[in-house]
């Protein structure tokens, strides 16, 4: 899943973003509002991480702006911890409130948390068939043993699964597995989903030829 962090202090934007990457997310940065507006307009992102006391335009009027066009989950993150501050900023649209400091555990629980209940899924655990996916520890188990799959193997899993019974088109598999750094995006799709069938079952992923890809249990 692709995230966007959006924060001015280099030392923290840094940690965050090698945290949810650690996580295996692919994760894009933006060090004042002005950008991190025109990254999240831009992009299809699964949610966004956003400090309001940013540079250019702050937190809040990203927060409106973006509102406006997109409902991308937002997770405001911010030393203003007074209870109007976040009252302000859920009225404003964000779907949760971090203050600082925090645990970067707690961030990536509730990224995942914010990201699930976006899709619906109120629970870690989804199960296909006899795959269960579980979100919380980013695990797939097959017939009750585990899989040992790659981070960006496990992360088209993931998205797939979150939308199974709907064909995710190839441009969206770009926009939420890969980051804005990526060189070469020609066919390392094909050979991932090739993997993965290898691996949960040629029948798992269905391919829909010039058109996409789909969990259809």
């Amino acid at each position: 899943m692709r995230v966007l962090v959006v924060e001015d202090e280099p030392g923290l934007r840094d940690a965050v973003a090698m945290s949810l990457r650690e996580e295996h997310y692919a994760v894009d940065e933006a060090a004042d509002g002005r950008t991190g507006l025109q990254k999240a307009r831009q992009w299809s992102y699964d949610a966004i991480v956003l400090d309001l006391m940013l540079p250019e335009i702050d937190g809040w009027e990203l927060l409106a702006q973006l509102r406006k066009t997109h409902a991308t989950p937002v997770l405001i993150l911010t030393a203003r911890d007074t209870v109007e501050d976040r009252v302000r900023g859920l009225d404003r649209g964000a779907d949760d409130y971090l203050c600082k400091p925090f645990s970067l555990s707690e961030l990536s629980a509730r990224v995942r948390a914010l990201i699930r209940r976006s899709h619906g899924q109120a629970k870690a655990e989804i199960v296909i068939g006899s795959v269960v996916i579980n979100t919380a520890n980013r695990t797939v188990e097959k017939e009750g043993r585990s899989v040992d799959l790659t981070a960006r193997e496990y992360t088209l899993v993931e998205l797939l699964a979150l939308n199974r019974g709907e064909l995710v088109s190839r441009s969206t598999v770009y926009d939420h597995v890969f980051d804005e750094n990526e060189d070469s995006l020609s066919n390392l799709v094909d050979v991932h989903i090739y993997n993965i069938r290898k691996k949960l079952g040629k029948n798992f992923v269905t391919t829909r030829r010039g058109h996409g890809y789909i969990i259809e249990t």
